[in-house]
């Protein structure tokens, strides 16, 4: 008897789940079901119907079903969503981050494979570290890499003018996210889940992280949540523990920015490999998108006056912060590769011309 109501119990859920058209919380009961079904054949069957289970082109397909989230107040839609989602260029990412990255989407290219030996994929990522280090490159790479859209939350049209319907917004947003294949991107996510011992913030900020809280734990598996934050330290202690997976990311080491100035100015200069070795020195400790501030800026200024790029390079090497020894390589990497003379390297570089010759000449005899 108790086997019977259980299985009620069970098939009325499954019904008013179905009944409320979310796909995907079908699916996710489906599989909890396939999990814990004591009778082999059932499981199978039920793997078998999720891993068959058909596709259609547009992964916007429930939206003439499901209107955008609007702030109720200004009407304003909440969302942004990126369809096939663009990217400026391709994303560098140390061996850690990357190789995360790489199994995340893997995991959904083999999401057959997971549900037959009865495993979720990663589906809820939190991304870190300080501005412009591709944290919102990254997702958009998630999601080209996966063939669904990008939908990206604008934190300042969800933090509603009436405080108090910020909490409706959020859970419209995060609703209406959990009803298509896509990934959503929470951006500054430390906007709307400080900590609640913040004596600072108001009661109805503190009552946002709850309802965060509650949607991270029915979040399906089916979809894929990013939260984004520049200022980790800010969250509350038990947004941590509901993510799947934290991605770290740092400033680019010398390497990786070298690899990224590669990647913006090839085809601007016939010397792209020296340029990105001395310029890999003059702009570490800055982040991704401030290297290619930069890089631009000399651009745009060649591209108005006509000169050749290899003329303004130079600009951007400042080197007061720099150590003696990053000051000397540079000095001689560019005399070494003809880009200026021994009297230009000592003006760029403050490195004193004797230097510059004996170095050159120990790099001939070690030749």
């Amino acid at each position: 008897m108790a086997g019977d109501k259980n299985y009620n119990k069970e098939f009325v859920h499954l019904a008013r789940i179905a009944l409320s058209g979310r796909q995907q919380d079908v699916q996710l009961f489906l599989q909890r079901i396939a999990k814990r079904a004591a009778d082999s054949e059932l499981s199978s069957a039920l793997v078998e119907l999720l891993r068959k289970q058909p596709t259609r082109s547009s992964p916007l397909r429930r939206t003439a079903e499901a209107a955008l989230p609007v702030d109720t107040d200004s009407r304003f839609q909440l969302l942004r969503i990126e369809e096939h989602p663009d990217l400026p260029h391709e994303p560098v990412y140390t061996e850690v981050v990357s190789k995360t990255l790489g199994r995340i989407v893997d995991e959904r290219k083999h999401l057959s494979s997971l549900l037959e030996a009865q495993l979720e994929p990663t589906k809820t990522i939190l991304f870190t570290g300080p501005p412009g280090v591709g944290k919102t490159l990254a997702a958009r790479w998630m999601a080209r890499e996966m063939g669904r859209p990008l939908l990206i939350l604008d934190l300042s049209a969800v933090m509603s003018s009436y405080l108090g319907r910020t909490g409706a917004n959020l859970r419209h947003v995060l609703d209406y996210a959990k009803s298509i294949d896509c990934i959503l991107l929470l951006d500054e996510l430390d906007a709307i889940a400080k900590r609640r011992d913040d004596s600072g913030e108001i009661g109805e900020l503190k009552r946002l992280v709850t309802v965060l809280l509650q949607q991270l734990d029915d979040w399906p598996s089916s979809g894929v949540l990013v939260a984004a934050t520049n200022h980790a330290e800010l969250l509350d202690p038990a947004v941590w523990r509901r993510f799947d997976e934290i991605v770290e990311f740092d400033l680019p080491h010398r390497e990786a920015a070298k690899v990224f100035i590669q990647s913006i100015i090839k085809n601007t200069s016939s010397k792209i490999d020296d340029w990105a070795d001395i310029l890999s020195i003059a702009l570490e400790d800055c982040s991704y998108s401030d290297i290619e501030r930069k890089i631009n800026g000399v651009r745009r200024a060649a591209a108005i006056n006509g000169k050749n790029l290899d003329d303004h390079f130079p600009s951007l090497l400042r080197l007061d912060e720099k150590t003696k020894q990053d000051k000397i390589d540079v000095a001689v990497q560019l005399v070494s590769s003809g880009l200026v003379t021994q009297r230009r390297a000592h003006e760029l570089t403050g490195v004193a011309r004797d230097t510059i010759r004996e170095r050159l000449k120990g790099i001939e005899n070690s030749g």
